[in-house]
């Protein structure tokens, strides 16, 4: 069995972060580790939640981990709260990906235009760095526009803009990247049969390829699809899936997930109904590796 750790904070009520990422991976069939960088009431959608910093347990943590020579196939890392925490990630990633770990890093920054409260572009720099040493970055729209330091664009872009995008991401080092979040309106070129849908674009440095991906847009958008997606990419990697099926297995279980959180009349606002369509998860999965 794979061994994987997942870096990031588990907001304890509102399904995001650690609370998706280990139940997820480990339905998967693959062991999961944790390293967690805070511990939240709540994630940071709800009013009054509390924060427990746990910076100076990381580098401990991980001096444990190399004493009693652990090894990890893979390295996740999720949402990391300053600068310091960054730094200590890249470290993490020279100790333990000596043996050939890959490293899949979800920069969680910002979204709808905006860096997320209590960043800054020095936060940005130092993550451009952090994915620099990966192997497979997944950013949004938002997050890709401000590692490359350029003007965001919610809709004014066509298909040979996106495909820069990517390439422009790829040469900060990481081989591999998938865009997310991609919309192409009427008047805009774009992939054949793309209008009112919302996709991905997966990108391979080395062979140069490019793979779409798109999905009919869900009405309603909900906290924690971002990690969500990551961690069913990272899973289905870790099972020897190739890229794109891996990233079209991520996107399909959001949408899943979405479709069926609307489903019920009573849904909760703050995160969707993962657990219930883990079935369809490892039903697909079964499917993929025949």
């Amino acid at each position: 069995m794979n061994r994987i750790v997942t870096i990031q904070d588990i907001s304890s009520l509102g399904k995001c972060s650690l609370t998706v990422a280990l139940p997820l991976i480990s339905a998967m069939g693959v062991e999961c580790a944790v390293l967690p960088t805070a511990v939240l009431s709540t994630h940071t959608a709800f009013d009054g939640f509390t924060f427990r910093d746990l910076t100076e347990d990381l580098q401990k943590t991980a001096d444990h981990w190399k004493s009693q020579q652990i090894h990890f196939d893979a390295i996740y890392t999720g949402y990391l709260g300053s600068i310091e925490q960054v730094d200590i990630v890249k470290n993490f990633l020279d100790t333990f990906g000596d043996r050939g770990a890959i490293a899949i890093v979800d920069p969680c920054m910002a979204d709808n235009g905006n860096l997320y409260k209590g960043f800054s572009m020095d936060f940005v720099g130092q993550m451009a760095e952090l994915c620099g040493k990966a192997n497979i970055i997944t950013p949004n729209l938002t997050e890709a526009h401000f590692l490359l330091n350029l003007p965001y664009k919610n809709s004014d872009y066509d298909e040979d803009y996106i495909k820069d995008i990517v390439v422009r991401l790829a040469n900060l080092g990481s081989r591999k990247v998938i865009l997310k979040g991609i919309e192409f309106t009427e008047d805009q070129k774009s992939v054949k049969g793309t209008k009112e849908k919302i996709g991905i674009l997966c990108y391979d440095s080395l062979s140069e390829k490019f793979s779409w991906y798109f999905h009919k847009k869900m009405p309603q958008n909900f906290h924690g699809t971002g990690d969500i997606f990551a961690s069913v990419l990272t899973g289905g990697i870790m099972r020897g899936l190739p890229l794109e099926n891996a990233a079209t297995l991520a996107a399909d279980f959001v949408a899943q997930s979405i479709k069926t959180t609307l489903s019920h009349p009573d849904y909760n606002w703050y995160g969707v109904d993962f657990e219930t369509c883990i079935p369809y998860l490892i039903k697909r999965l079964n499917l993929e590796n025949l």
